[in-house]
């Protein structure tokens, strides 16, 4: 977590004493529709136990910046790391799909006899990937092969966090202005709900204009300001109602957008497939990480997903810091957040010790 955050001082020179060199390979990983994208990570030396990661909605999949970074951290400090890509994540979909996906690679890296001796693994999913990961990690076909399970901002009730997007107003009745990217996603999956179906295909090209657009803004500043020129130049050639649609997309204007899309949370994200909360838990630890202000998946979904996994006994940790925005550690710290985040990751390394 301290190369994560990018700390410096003495907090730097410890860690580092903790880390070696890793080696990277690309790979596909069988699953039941297909072959998943994947990269390894393997530390040069000694091994613990091997993860699974998954990153969340976004187009780069297993090539985005900050996973890589992630899981060269990870296995820096002696796990290897497999990361793999679910095809509707990089469409930004969230969908059963992305559930089956997961639970067949981690399926497939606890049969991986030199990654996973004792044929168990340990899981992280990142943003709404860590509420996938949970649900496949009960599903009989991983049962007593999953070590841990970590959800990195993820949710607990889908639904309850796209009514959360659409209003926003959380769980306890207070309100967080939610991020816009999180009414976009949903727009996307209900587009054919929404406007007539030869229409749908060119909203969906404008949307994803601006996601992409959204993408390059973490790397690129020139070439993403020339996609969401393209995405606002898609908008003026739609007809109506999608031109107003994209209109508000473009505008960041969830106030207006929001209610148009709230009656369509349930059909769009009720699938018990997608919700932890809904779906048998599973018996490995769930240890549930999130920014203390997240807006595109409130922390009260890690508060709340951690009770009821509690009541299905299992053994649930949860922590919420304000080292985190959504799915990065990388806000100013104290001495006593940093130790609240370092324990919970010693807690997690010691649930996957082999």
């Amino acid at each position: 977590m301290v190369q994560a955050a990018d700390l410096q001082g003495i907090a730097r020179t410890l860690a580092e004493w903790e880390t070696g060199p890793v080696a990277e390979q690309s790979l596909t990983i069988p699953w039941r529709a297909g072959a998943l994208p994947a990269r390894k990570y393997l530390p040069i030396g000694t091994w613990r136990r091997a993860f699974l990661l998954v990153p969340g909605v976004h187009a780069s999949g297993v090539d985005e910046p900050r996973l890589v970074g992630f899981a060269r951290d990870l296995a820096s400090i002696g796990h290897p790391v497999v990361t793999v890509g679910p095809p509707d994540l990089a469409r930004y979909t969230i969908s059963p799909a992305v559930t089956d996906a997961i639970e067949d690679a981690a399926a497939w890296l606890s049969q991986q006899r030199e990654l996973s001796p004792d044929g168990r693994v340990g899981m992280m999913g990142i943003s709404f990937a860590g509420g996938l990961s949970i649900v496949a990690a009960g599903r009989p076909a991983l049962r007593d092969r999953v070590a841990a399970v970590l959800s990195l901002g993820g949710h607990g009730d889908l639904p309850r966090t796209l009514r959360y997007l659409c209003t926003g107003i959380l769980p306890d009745g207070n309100r967080l202005p939610p991020h816009d990217y999180g009414v976009v996603i949903i727009l996307l999956g209900v587009a054919d709900r929404l406007v007539p179906a030869e229409q749908v295909p060119m909203l969906r090209e404008a949307l994803n204009s601006f996601l992409e657009a959204s993408r390059l803004d973490l790397f690129d500043k020139a070439q993403s300001a020339a996609e969401f020129e393209r995405a606002k130049t898609l908008a003026g050639s739609l007809p109506e109602p999608a031109r107003t649609l994209m209109q508000y997309v473009n505008q960041r204007d969830v106030e207006h957008l929001g209610p148009i899309l709230l009656p369509h949370v349930r059909a769009f994200g009720g699938d018990p497939a997608l919700s932890p909360a809904f779906a048998p838990p599973p018996s490995a630890p769930v240890f549930l990480l999130h920014g203390a202000g997240d807006n595109v998946i409130p922390a009260a979904e890690s508060v709340a997903l951690a009770g009821t996994l509690a009541e299905r006994g299992v053994h649930a940790r949860v922590l919420v810091t304000p080292l985190i925005t959504h799915a990065e550690v990388d806000r100013p710290a104290t001495k006593d957040e940093i130790w609240n985040l370092m324990r919970f990751w010693y807690e997690v390394g010691r649930a996957g010790k082999p």
